[in-house]
């Protein structure tokens, strides 16, 4: 079965997303009764972490590896604790019988996990303002589900700083507040006090993000002050103190 992005390119969608494909790495022939109470724990913990991460048509493949041998039926509820789940391809789960003569068994469990993430639609360059066209969703395998973006608004109106590469997933830590100002750059330099609003020129002496703070030079008086941008080539003093000492802006 075929779905398409938004940019109209064709995925493929597995017929049974969602579900866990299991492989009991043992030499017993079929699965044990041990390993269906772990399957369903881990089969919770991954739904529950893609719901979290807000994953977009998540789905799951999963193998077990236990080292130790099957375990007796157990007469009641196994009781099944995540013990280690920082890595998708090593968790540990540990499954107990309770009772008298019940046991303990633990089992490493790896876990691929896929789903549709945006990925860079074309390349691209280090810090440019990314627009609906320079990015799609496509699926991809995940080794950690916190370094994907699962919506295309989360990217589009941020900049990469890095150079992307077309199909490339961009993830959360590439992205960054564009640039509204750049060292050299002309701006104005706006001051606010109530109702009046002052405006002189300014030149930037670094570059900065929307909420940073950066030096600029008035390009009348020479003076340096610190300033925080506040839009495209417009910054604010980053104090108003010495506004009504007629200081702030000399």
């Amino acid at each position: 079965m075929y779905t398409k992005n938004v940019h109209g390119r064709p995925l493929l969608r597995a017929a049974l997303v969602g579900t866990l494909l299991v492989a009991t790495l043992s030499q017993a022939a079929s699965p044990e009764p041990a390993a269906a109470p772990v399957e369903a724990a881990v089969r919770h913990f991954l739904t529950e972490q893609a719901t979290l991460k807000g994953l977009v048509d998540p789905a799951f493949a999963l193998s077990f590896v236990s080292r130790t041998p099957a375990p007796a039926p157990c007469p009641q509820a196994i009781a099944v604790d995540a013990v280690e789940t920082r890595y998708l391809s090593r968790m540990r789960f540990t499954a107990a019988c309770p009772g008298p003569s019940g046991w303990q068994r633990d089992w490493i469990v790896r876990a691929e996990v896929s789903a549709l993430v945006v990925v860079a639609a074309v390349d691209l360059p280090a810090n440019r303002l990314l627009a609906e066209a320079d990015v799609a969703q496509e699926r991809r395998k995940l080794t950690d589900m916190d370094d994907s973006l699962p919506a295309l608004d989360a990217a589009i109106g941020q900049a990469s700083t890095r150079a992307l590469r077309a199909g490339q997933v961009v993830q959360p830590r590439f992205l960054a507040q564009p640039l509204l100002v750049k060292r050299g750059d002309s701006v104005n330099i706006v001051a606010r006090s109530g109702p009046v609003v002052v405006q002189v020129a300014g030149e930037a002496l670094e570059s900065g993000r929307r909420g940073g703070i950066v030096r600029v030079r008035n390009t009348s008086t020479g003076k340096i002050i610190r300033a925080r941008v506040s839009g495209s080539a417009v910054v604010e003093p980053e104090s108003m103190a010495g506004l009504h000492s007629g200081q702030s802006m000399d």
